[in-house]
């Protein structure tokens, strides 16, 4: 089992920045990707960015490319999300995932239903 407790959440005017971290904790060594989600009012849970956690191979959704960079600290089993120039669109319930299956394809980390764990999530408001 993999334990995930998200941080960093709040609220923040348009244009300010959030650090969101995730801590991991239990059988960690197994774990392939890091991805974080975001889940607004009514909506689906939203695909934002991925690591990897051998290669730290990175992928991100292309509307906060440029604005968020994700990162991770394998000594810590933590993986974070710098949020910058953040919109009223980015706001929502931000969850970290993670699983330790390795599936070939592009871009197919993307899928929140490949993901075996998840933190209990951390809001982000964001006002205009």
């Amino acid at each position: 089992q993999v334990q995930l407790v998200e941080s960093g959440g709040g609220l923040v005017q348009a244009g300010g920045s959030l650090r969101l971290s995730c801590a991991a904790s239990g059988r960690t060594f197994s774990n392939y990707i890091m991805g974080w989600f975001r889940q607004a009012p009514g909506q689906e849970r939203q695909f934002v960015s991925t690591i990897t956690l051998t290669s730290g191979s990175t992928d991100y959704l292309d509307s906060v490319k440029g604005r968020f960079t994700i990162s991770r600290d394998n000594a810590k089993n933590a993986v974070y999300l710098q949020m910058n120039s953040l919109k009223p669109e980015d706001r929502g319930v931000y969850y970290c995932a993670t699983t330790p299956r390795r599936i070939l394809g592009s871009r197919v980390y993307r899928a929140a239903d490949v993901y075996d764990y998840w933190g209990q999530g951390t809001q982000v408001t964001v006002s205009s």
